[in-house]
């Protein structure tokens, strides 16, 4: 079974889904169809018994350029207006944990998934890639928790999830920083399980890890994943909470506006504190 939405694709066969992100913006940006798409399509695999396993992966050279900006403001409008009252920012509070919402039927779908990364993966790409089981990365992968570079507090999970994933130190240092990681720092600190020569070759092994996952008694499988989920699970819906009050109260800035406006212009921005 074949499946084509507006921002990706869904194939499902010999009890695996395969994912593949398409955009529609440049890098697989995720832009509104991405945010409405992500969480019906992981919930229709959680519920469907032909599919045990999961391979989620990125159509084209890269795996995702992240949070697609010049789309989504426009569905903001002003809700992102530093002189915003309680009523635009409640929306814009709402609008953050719908998008929660996506990335976390990520990871409660009862499947196991395994994400393969192959180039860039930014941000929302970080945020989605760590809401999976196992990560794969292919050579030519680059990591970047990128959001503070921006103005913005990462709020999607990568502040959650990744301090199970690569450590406490690893985390803030790539949180603080917004710095770029090529695939052999990701090894190396824990973020993938490997590194592999070349997209086919990723994908290959992705695949092949999915199939011996769904080779298993899919009930056992899936009473395995609820039983590791079950800790993080708490935390992360904790902390998930709390960021999505602080970036309502505290997003909308002179130095958000300043990024946009930087990233549109294709220049350095200052930001300045305000």
């Amino acid at each position: 079974m074949t499946e084509n939405l507006v921002s990706m694709k869904v194939d499902v066969a010999d009890h695996v889904a395969e994912v593949t992100l398409l955009g529609p913006g440049k890098g697989n940006a995720m832009g509104p169809d991405f945010w409405r798409e992500l969480p019906d399509v992981f919930k229709r695999i959680d519920a469907d018994p032909e599919a045990r396993a999961v391979v989620l992966t990125g159509g084209g050279a890269h795996f995702s350029y992240g949070l697609d900006l010049p789309a989504m403001m426009p569905e903001w409008g002003g809700l992102l207006g530093a002189d915003s009252l309680a009523g635009p920012r409640t929306r814009f509070l709402d609008d953050i944990r719908r998008m929660q919402d996506g990335i976390t039927a990520v990871a409660a779908c009862r499947k196991p998934v395994i994400a393969a990364v192959s180039g860039w993966c930014i941000g929302g790409g970080v945020d989605l890639i760590t809401a999976a089981d196992v990560r794969l990365a292919g050579a030519d992968a680059k990591f970047s928790v990128r959001e503070v570079k921006v103005a913005i507090v990462a709020d999607m999970g990568s502040l959650q999830r990744l301090v199970g994933i690569v450590g406490e130190g690893h985390l803030r240092e790539l949180a603080l920083t917004g710095k770029d990681i090529d695939a052999e720092r990701a090894l190396r600190i824990g973020l993938v399980n490997g590194v592999y020569p070349d997209q086919a070759a990723l994908v290959d092994a992705a695949r092949a890890m999915a199939a011996e996952i769904a080779a298993n008694p899919p009930l056992v499988v899936q009473g395995t994943k609820d039983v590791l989920n079950l800790e993080r699970e708490r935390r992360v819906a904790d902390g998930l909470r709390y960021v999505s009050t602080w970036n309502a109260a505290f997003l909308p800035s002179r130095d958000l506006g300043e990024a946009v406006g930087a990233f549109l212009e294709r220049r350095p921005p200052k930001f300045k504190g305000e």
